[in-house]
Order: C-alpha cells, then structure tokens, then sequence
C-alpha cells in the first residue's frame, strides 16, 4: 500500500516485500489482505527491520475501519510495534548496525516483512527474551510508563486502578505497578480475566458487568491515586469520583465515547488533574524520551523476572482478521502476537 500521493517523501526499493494491505478500502477484518507492497529504504537516521513479530493494538482495529489515520509522512501499513533483526541502516545511525535483534515503536508499518524506522524509536531486545516474546512490548511500554509514571507520577504505596485490566495495556501495567511497589485496583468483563490480575499482582478486583466499581472502591479502599483509563467519556465523572485528594487520570482510549461532561467542583475539591495523550501522534523526540526513560526503567525488572511479556495468542500473519475480531470482542488476556517470520 504506497502512501497517498504528496503524503511523503520517503523513498523505496525497486522490488516489493509482503505486508497485510487494504486493496478494497476500510471495512470489516476481510479486508485485510497479505500482498505485495514497497520495499522501505533507510532514510538518515533510521534502521530497516526485517520484522520476526508484531502485535495486535486497538489501535490497529481503529485504522482498520478507518478512524485512526497515521501521522503524515508515515504508512498506511497498520502496526504499532515489531521486532526483529536490522537489514538495512541509514546513513548517521551508529547505535545499531546489520544484523542486531531489536524491538521497535512504531508509528505504523508493522504488518510487514519489513518496517523503517527512526532510530530513536529502536530499542535492545530486553533479557533473554525470544523475537516473538518482545515483538509484544514496545507499545504497551511506552504507553504504561509515559503515562502513568512519567506523567501521572505514580508513587510506591499508592491505589493505582487499571480500567481493562485484562487488556495488553491492563496486564503489562499491572506488572509495572507491582514492581513499583503500588498497590493495584482493576476493572476485567469476565473471571478469567480477573484471575489472570490476580496471578499478576491485582488486589482489588472488579468484575464491571456485575459490580458497580464505584461502589466497590468506595467500600473497600475508600479511593484511588491515579486511573488508567481507556473508556474515555463513559468513566469520566465515575473517575473522578474516585480520585483521592491530588489524584490524577490518565487517559489512553475512547472506547466509552469521545465526549463528556467534567464536574469541575468536583476536580477542583480534590485538587485533580486529567491527562488525555496518544502515543502514536507525539514527535519523534518525545518518543526518544519515552523510549530511553523505558530502556532505563522496564528492561531491568524485565531482565529480573519482575515483568514478563502478557501474551494469549500467536497467529501467523495471514491470520491478522482473525486477531482483529478477537480483540474487538474482548475474547484476549494480554497480547495477541503476529507471527511474521518466525525462523529468525
């Protein structure tokens, strides 16, 4: 899939590799197809990856449909995160060369035999990790950590509540908060899901078909100090109910509506902040930030045992619909991961 006409500048090799493309336009999960589709070329400053693995995002069922379109300048190829080994490095770029496994963000392109990228969006394979294993990393990552502890500041000892805890989000942050020495409040639709939280360091748990989780923390812990949040305008006044005194709610998703009312009284009275940012969107240097700051604090409690990859499901590549329905409804604990080349 060539990016729109005047979209970018990037440049590509003659020959053509396999990617999951949209020939028919947006719709449904059999649109996806694995085709043919340009070759990337290193431009300055970044790396080719021939990609081992990817894995599945909301994300990516956004773009699916045609909700979530990719920065200018970058693919249509959906896929925000991959790992695999260099092919190719662009000219400046001495951090990496041929032949070294990494671990990549991505603002798009993973679904494919091979993705460009700027270097400082690479990132070392963590531990003894295998390709697949890390391929689950990147954007779950650099999500938790940006948001909750860069911004939302999460400190040892307080209540964290992780909405969809059950998710890739949900268990990675689960891990990262218990190894934080905070304490761990989640929402999950189903008792398998709650009981994979548990497993992975959870102590309050809510099940929202059948509790009211406002009603629930209230009772049991009284509040909470920051709310990773994903629903969006559903849980907005719910949220900050339950703020204590300068809690703050970071919001990652919309999956609960784009538009909502704020009791201001209400956040004003606890002294409380809501933070709503997107990953995907940010500058290149913003994501260098994020990046170092998760290779710094998340490798080595990786490398420790202390937070392992979440992953429910491998599928080949050809499979990507399929990965597609089942997050959409709800059916992962964890990560699903695309198998793109697996002898590598």
């Amino acid at each position: 899939m060539r990016p729109k006409k005047g979209k970018s500048l990037r440049k590509w090799h003659s020959h053509f590799v396999h990617a999951i493309t949209q020939p028919n336009g947006f719709g449904s999960y059999d649109t996806l197809e694995w085709s043919q589709a340009p070759d990337p070329v290193a431009a300055p400053g970044e790396v080719v990856i021939t990609i081992a693995a990817t894995a599945v995002n909301r994300a990516d069922t956004l773009q699916r449909i045609g909700k979530y379109n990719p920065p200018a300048g970058s693919t249509d190829i959906i896929g925000l995160e991959c790992a695999g080994v260099i092919s190719e490095v662009g000219v400046g770029v001495t951090r990496f060369k041929v032949g070294d496994r990494v671990c990549a963000l991505l603002a798009g392109g993973g679904y494919a035999e091979k993705v460009a990228v700027p270097i400082e969006q690479v990132m070392p394979i963590p531990g003894k990790l295998s390709l697949l294993e890390a391929a689950s990393l990147p954007e779950v990552a650099c999500t938790v950590w940006s948001n909750v502890f860069m911004t939302a500041n999460l400190k040892q000892g307080e209540w964290l509540l992780i909405h969809g805890g059950g998710s890739g989000i949900g268990t990675h942050a689960i891990q990262l908060a218990k190894a934080a020495g905070v304490r761990i409040a989640v929402t999950a639709g189903s008792q398998k899901k709650l009981d994979t939280c548990a497993a992975l360091g959870a102590e309050l748990l809510i099940n929202y078909n059948e509790q009211d989780f406002v009603a629930v923390i209230k009772q049991d812990i009284g509040g909470v100090d920051v709310i990773l949040d994903m629903v969006g305008a559903k849980y907005l006044e719910k949220n900050i109910d339950l703020l204590n005194r300068n809690g703050r709610i970071a919001i990652i998703g919309m999956l609960g509506g784009i538009k909502g009312e704020i009791n201001l009284q209400a956040l004003l009275q606890k002294n409380g902040t809501i933070h709503a940012m997107a990953l995907r969107s940010r500058p290149v240097s913003e994501k260098n930030e994020i990046c170092r700051a998760v290779e710094r604090s998340v490798w080595p409690w990786i490398e420790a045992g202390l937070v392992q990859p979440s992953i429910d499901l491998e599928l080949p590549i050809q499979q990507a619909g399929e990965a597609h329905r089942m997050i959409e409804a709800g059916e992962a604990t964890g990560k699903v991961v695309l198998v793109v080349n697996g002898d590598l």
